[in-house]
């Protein structure tokens, strides 16, 4: 059985006279209705739309059981996320026009918060452009494709890009894991002009180097922006534990705010190498120390030395990139965040940070207030953070609030915190309860 097809009305012909359709089995079209933008594979009525019938990538009309249209979207019958859906409206199509029309209202956005060019530009769903990230390095542009659809639609992404913005070179950084599951390859390449080894971006003054074709995703982590100015003013004076440090994002920030001491964590030599290139770029070089290795490996090793640090900053990768990860991965945040409190001086700060999707901010949160208890510590949380604004969240895609972040203050029951230099009343936070935030 093919799949059918439905003709749109003479007025609302675009690009096509009509569309593959697929449907969706009974009760399962709700959360569509209300905005997710994703059709799971499992929700596809088969028999009714083959999903053998459908090519990777192809553009399809969604409807409910009872034939009602739902919206269009584009497929992969390979995929656990069979369709990602571009919008309502029957007219919509994956071309050249509605790619310039949503990379210009994405970019009307960051200029609007940005002073300077460098910020994410695209950011999938949140900007209505499922499978497309763009980083913007001034002059060059840092794209992922991470999706069959998308990867159909590539000419028209430059195309796009190339009018917009007008850059010296596009870099392809589609060598994220996810293209495999698309059925796609994975590659580095650069797509137009000649892009540098690296360049240098500005963040409120402080200055870092960017590797486009080597570094980690696309280069730079701009969703920590606002964390990173987040901690300024808890570590002037401070000695400070960046763990997961990458090139010194946290770090030479820290550096930068007056902290007496940063010693940065990595299991990247080549990321600390460029991490102390950026001390040195900002003049904190006799500030900034680097350990390479494993970070659970190091903590335990800094104390079993007896070290103390005022401040701990952890931003690990994601600890659980699937469904199938969520107990080893929450496993291995608490007993990273167990380790760092282990490290902090009696009135000591953690920075805790998750860009787990499948960990949820409550659930942080508890996994930080048993972390805590395990180490004798009462907590306080003092400041929330989360994505910056270049990474817009869909509303109703609770997925798409990925990053979570804990600025805590913690003490030893029993043990006077020194506030500006003077030791105060004894420390009157109780331990948690037994059982509270184990769960």
């Amino acid at each position: 059985m093919s799949a059918p097809r439905v003709t749109l009305a003479p007025a609302e012909r675009t690009t096509a006279d009509s569309l593959p359709v697929l449907y969706l089995k009974r009760r399962e079209d709700r959360r569509v209705r209300l905005g997710h933008p994703w059709v799971f594979s499992n929700e596809v009525d088969t028999a009714k739309s083959p999903l053998v019938d459908l090519d990777p990538g192809e553009t399809v009309q969604v409807c409910a059981s009872n034939d009602t249209p739902i919206g269009v979207g584009y497929v992969n019958p390979r995929s656990l996320i069979c369709v990602r859906m571009l919008g309502a409206n029957p007219r919509i199509r994956l071309d050249r026009a509605m790619l310039s029309h949503r990379l210009r209202r994405a970019l009307a956005l960051r200029t609007r918060i940005f002073s300077r060019p460098f910020y994410r530009l695209a950011h999938g769903e949140g900007d209505a452009l499922p499978g497309l990230v763009v980083d913007r390095y001034g002059d060059v542009l840092s794209v992922q494709i991470g999706t069959a659809g998308m990867e159909r639609a590539r000419p028209d992404v430059i195309s796009a890009l190339e009018e917009l913005i007008g850059p010296r070179a596009i870099v392809l950084r589609n060598d994220l894991a996810g293209r495999t599951l698309e059925g796609l390859s994975i590659e580095v390449e650069t797509a137009s002009g000649t892009a540098p080894e690296r360049i240098e971006i500005e963040e409120d003054g402080i200055r870092f180097l960017v590797s486009v074709l080597g570094g980690q995703k696309t280069g730079w982590y701009f969703d920590q922006r606002q964390n990173r100015q987040r901690i300024v003013p808890y570590v002037a004076g401070a000695r400070v534990l960046d763990v997961f440090s990458y090139t010194g994002g946290f770090g030479v920030r820290a550096a930068v705010g007056g902290a007496r001491q940063v010693v940065c964590v990595d299991s990247s030599r080549p990321a600390l190498e460029q991490l102390e290139e950026n001390a040195r770029l900002n003049r904190v070089e006799a500030v900034v120390q680097t350990l390479p290795g494993d970070a659970f490996h190091v903590l335990k090793e800094l104390a079993a030395a007896g070290e103390r640090f005022d401040v701990v900053i952890l931003d690990p990768p994601a600890f659980i990139a699937r469904k199938k990860d969520i107990k080893r991965g929450t496993e291995a945040y608490q007993r990273i965040n167990r380790l760092a409190f282990g490290l902090l001086e009696p009135d000591g700060f953690l920075v805790s940070a998750s860009c787990s999707s499948h960990l949820s901010r409550e659930r942080l949160r508890g996994l930080l207030f048993s972390a805590a208890r395990s180490q004798r510590r009462a907590l306080q949380i003092v400041e929330q953070g989360h994505q910056g604004p270049d990474h817009p969240i869909h509303p109703a895609m609770p997925e798409s609030e990925y990053l979570k972040l804990y600025l805590t203050r913690s003490f030893r029951p029993g043990v006077a915190p020194v506030i500006n230099g003077s030791v105060s009343d004894r420390a009157d936070l109780p331990l948690p309860p037994q059982g509270i935030g184990t769960s």
